[in-house]
């Protein structure tokens, strides 16, 4: 149960010009993805300005160390880790700008927003002195946005021991508690025969067909997803395969040397993605075999399956805190329907992680934009939640 004086001070604590300069003071620098340095060293600019310790971890991207802020009420307890990414998709830079009521720009729902958040939260937990058990430690980095980046940053200042007991990632998921989440692959899948291209008429009968094979390579998809819609999840759903993208040939007449396709393979259990290649590959290469072609298949983790106890402490805090704040019940149990930072600490470390931000909108597009209302919201529930959970284990 959150005490209705913290609430209050929390309240009163958060500073909503303050946020919305913070937010602006990074959206304002470019930072696409493996480009995140400048936004990096501006972070770790404003939270020395703030008083703050800063550390700067590589994560074995030395090109955008990572921020890293550790503040600690010098009491034992949990440590509580607000963390986000940096980088943002590689599209068009729009400036920020603001009227009131949103916040808009390149990153700000995704997620420079959410890291002006957790910089809030350090300062109001400073500020009001409310933190009497335990740490917070604040984490940002670069390397988050596929396909330019990898996660490996994020995995490599986990590894360096910069890792909370409970996490939680201000990304723009706010209706319900993401309990499940699926794992992800993507794979692009190149299908190729011997000999030049070749119009139609003149090709030898024994030509292989490498958009038949493409073709084929799709049939059986349709038969694998019978089998996965059989493994489910009551949260996060079935695994599936899915091809968006299919491509070959220069004419409607010529028999093209090359087809390729690509797409995505998910998971709902915990730990199938190696069953899951296994499977991929041995299908491509029956199909290449039966069709006399080369198959070659280039599949990277976007992040394995995830899961969230609901009966950890994290989980009690924070509804707690989102009650204190929003007179809301708790927020149901739902599906995480993207993978996220959350996914790399679960499969790591088994870290409970709780992905909840602003009712941001316009992720990934030139029209990103942020209620400001939400920036102060989701700062006061997270500053509840780090008051209780890091309480005493």
């Amino acid at each position: 149960m959150v005490d209705k004086s913290a609430a209050e001070q929390v309240a009163s604590g958060v500073d909503r010009q303050r946020l919305i300069e913070t937010a602006t003071a990074l959206i304002e620098v470019p930072s696409p993805t493996r480009d995140a340095g400048a936004v990096a060293d501006r972070l770790a600019e404003i939270l020395k300005a703030d008083g703050f310790d800063v550390e700067r971890p590589a994560g074995g991207w030395e090109k955008a160390p990572a921020v890293a802020v550790r503040y600690d009420s010098g009491k034992p307890g949990r440590t509580l880790q607000v963390t986000g990414h940096l980088d943002t998709v590689h599209l068009p830079f729009v400036s920020p700008r603001e009227d009131g009521e949103y916040l808009f720009g390149s990153g700000s729902a995704d997620m420079k927003g959410g890291i002006a958040i957790n910089v809030e939260v350090l300062r109001v937990l400073r500020e009001t002195g409310l933190l009497d058990c335990g740490s917070i430690l604040l984490t940002a980095y670069d390397l988050h946005e596929r396909p330019w980046g990898d996660g490996s940053q994020l995995e490599g200042v986990i590894e360096a021991g910069y890792a909370g007991d409970g996490v939680l990632i201000p990304e723009y998921l706010c209706d319900s508690l993401p309990v499940a989440g699926r794992g992800q692959a993507a794979f692009a899948i190149t299908i190729s025969r011997e000999g030049e291209k070749v119009h139609e008429v003149l090709r030898p009968a024994d030509t292989p067909d490498v958009i038949g094979a493409g073709a084929r390579v799709i049939g059986r998809f349709a038969e694998l997803m019978s089998e996965l819609g059989k493994k489910t999840h009551p949260h996060s759903g079935t695994d599936t395969i899915f091809v968006g993208q299919f491509e070959s040939g220069e004419i409607f007449n010529q028999a093209p040397t090359e087809c390729r396709l690509s797409g995505t393979r998910r998971w709902v259990t915990p730990g199938d993605g190696e069953a899951a290649y296994a499977e991929l590959r041995q299908l491509l290469a029956e199909v290449a075999t039966a069709t006399g072609t080369k198959i070659e298949a280039d599949i990277t983790l976007s992040g394995e399956a995830f899961r969230l106890d609901e009966s950890d402490p994290l989980v009690d805090a924070f509804h707690g805190g989102y009650g204190a704040v929003t007179g809301s019940a708790r927020l149901e149990a739902g599906n995480k329907l993207f993978v996220d930072d959350g996914n790399a600490f679960y499969s790591m470390r088994k870290t409970p992680v709780i992905t909840h931000g602003p009712a941001a909108t316009g992720a990934h597009t030139l029209d990103e934009r942020v209620p400001i209302d939400e920036l102060v919201r989701v700062t006061q529930v997270y500053a509840l939640t780090a008051i209780d959970y890091c309480s005493p284990t």
